[in-house]
């Protein structure tokens, strides 16, 4: 990867991002199955190409540097800290480091910063599915886990809101428990299998052919539908699916209906790939000037 440094900050910055991580072949790691299989592969291919500058990579450094701060403490002897593992998924290699392994709890605990509207959403599925894969790797070398915890540090939260908004996370850290049964285990097993099925399928695609990532995966807002009239610049009404659109139009006039696409909010600012992606260039950056 190509570091730049455009707005000049200290050297020890540049020098935490300079650290570059060697793919190897037949190896992936588990927050790279966690995101979609086109970013995956892009970033794989186009690793020395990719250029990414110093300023958009704060808070990745940012987190690193808790995990250094964190990975201070010295573990008991029931405890694994900062450990990789890696076990074999059919012809390829899984590889994953958790923060933190109690073997007496059976518990992983990963730590991590977000945004406090990660909290408000509850939106943990991609978290869920991370600690999932964690113990089941463990459990694949021996080990007993049940569960896990992502404790979140929240970059972002303010003191203000958090005395006026019932609906705020009241402490800039958060806890998110998960429990998991013997069919969470089994169903994980199998989405891994698929996944590297998939992973397999497209390594022998050309870039344009990589399967698009999924809406999700995207980061998709969703499309809105927005109720027009003519010789009016603005919309009378923008809903979220054309069923409330065309009921509103019945019901409150209008002319037309537009679809207004949802951002891809992903592939527009946390994809380092995106220079070289078809989609992007196709569908995103046009939708983008457009607005």
């Amino acid at each position: 990867m190509i570091i730049t440094n455009k707005l000049n900050l200290p050297s020890p910055f540049v020098s935490f991002a300079q650290r570059d991580y060697v793919y190897e072949p037949n190896e992936y790691r588990v927050t790279s199955l966690l995101k979609g299989i086109r970013e995956t592969i892009l970033e794989r291919r186009h690793h020395k190409e990719i250029e990414r500058d110093v300023s958009d990579m704060v808070w990745l450094l940012f987190g690193t540097a808790v995990h250094g701060i964190l990975e201070k403490h010295q573990e008991l002897g029931h405890e694994l800290k900062e450990e990789r593992i890696k076990v074999p998924i059919g012809d390829y290699i899984l590889s994953g480091q958790f923060d933190l392994y109690n073997d007496e709890t059976k518990i992983v605990t990963d730590y991590k910063t977000a945004s406090v509207w990660k909290i408000i959403f509850g939106d943990f599925e991609d978290w869920r599915r991370q600690i999932l894969i964690y113990c089941l790797m463990l459990r694949k070398i021996g080990f007993d886990a049940q569960g896990g915890q992502i404790v979140a540090f929240l970059k972002d939260h303010s003191k203000r809101d958090a005395k006026i908004k019932s609906d705020y996370p009241q402490f800039p850290v958060q806890v998110v428990k998960f429990n998991f049964t013997d069919d969470d285990f089994k169903e994980c097993e199998e989405w891994l299998q698929a996944r590297f099925e998939e992973i397999a399928a497209a390594e022998k695609l050309p870039d344009d052919e990589l399967p698009i990532c999924t809406p999700d995966e995207r980061f998709n807002s969703g499309d809105k539908f927005a109720v027009m009239k003519k010789g009016r610049k603005t919309a009378l009404r923008v809903l979220d699916s054309m069923e409330e659109a065309e009921q509103w139009k019945a019901e409150n006039g209008g002319d037309e209906i537009v679809i207004r696409p949802g951002e891809d909010k992903k592939c527009l600012d946390y994809c380092a790939a995106c220079e070289f992606c078809s989609y992007y260039k196709e569908k995103v950056v046009p939708n983008s000037e457009r607005k």
